[in-house]
């Protein structure tokens, strides 16, 4: 089998480590079926996507439409990098799945809208609904209609481009999953985090302006009280759609 290729921006290393080991655990993954690089510190430019299955692009603190004065110089190096790459994936319709920050990387790539107006969520467990493009997508479809997933941003997509579809929103945030072609699909969700994942985000970035941080123990509380099962479905039918010789 053709690797994976996994694309990270967390500079914090307990949090990049459990996000990738999440990947391989909800994808169904073994270690040497995956390229693992952390674009926080190390070059995407040589990637050759004849190479790989697929791509996964997660999350983390940084945001696709802060100024760019207010970005860390390693995001300002990764974005021109990646957004290069992204060239050659919707050239080619290659499968990708991005989370998180990959749904604002995405999007803004294809000319849609991503601030901080409206939209933002608090970390915790959101209500996800499909749409009838949704309910019949190869990555979607026999899920609830409605499911829980975790989640938590700053920013969100305010608009879409013309070339995207529409698949999930929540109450709060009305793009929460799209699919470009036929390949190309993002969440705002997080399609690999568990009761353990969240508790370590929640520690790790409680002061990092997402929530009070003596909010924290509570939110922890909250998001193990819910069942969240379906986002890691989402993952797990992505690799095994995209698994090439």
């Amino acid at each position: 089998m053709k690797p994976f290729l996994i694309l990270q921006l967390r500079p914090i290393d307990l949090a990049a480590d459990n996000e990738f080991s999440s990947f391989l655990h909800y994808g169904g993954l073994k270690e040497h079926e995956v390229h693992r690089v952390r674009m926080e510190k190390e070059s995407i430019l040589k990637i050759n996507l004849d190479d790989y299955s697929g791509i996964i692009l997660g999350g983390g603190p940084s945001n696709v439409s802060d100024d760019e004065d207010k970005k860390y110089s390693y995001q300002r190096k990764f974005e021109v990098e990646l957004n290069m790459l992204l060239d050659k994936v919707f050239e080619t319709d290659f499968p990708m799945l991005g989370t998180c920050y990959g749904i604002g990387a995405l999007v803004k790539h294809q000319g849609g809208r991503v601030s901080k107006e409206n939209y933002s969520e608090d970390v915790g467990v959101i209500n996800i609904e499909l749409n009838e493009s949704g309910k019949n997508d190869k990555l979607l479809k026999g899920l609830p209609a409605h499911f829980m997933a975790y989640g938590g941003h700053k920013e969100a997509c305010q608009t879409l481009p013309s070339n995207a579809t529409l698949l999930a929103r929540s109450n709060i945030c009305p793009i929460q999953m799209v699919r470009f072609g036929q390949n190309i699909y993002a969440t705002q969700f997080h399609t690999e985090l568990d009761e353990e994942g969240i508790a370590i985000r929640i520690n790790i970035y409680k002061n990092h302006g997402y929530f009070s941080p003596e909010d924290a123990e509570n939110l922890i509380m909250k998001a193990k009280s819910n069942l969240v099962t379906s986002p890691g479905l989402i993952l797990n039918k992505f690799i095994k759609n995209y698994k090439r010789q």
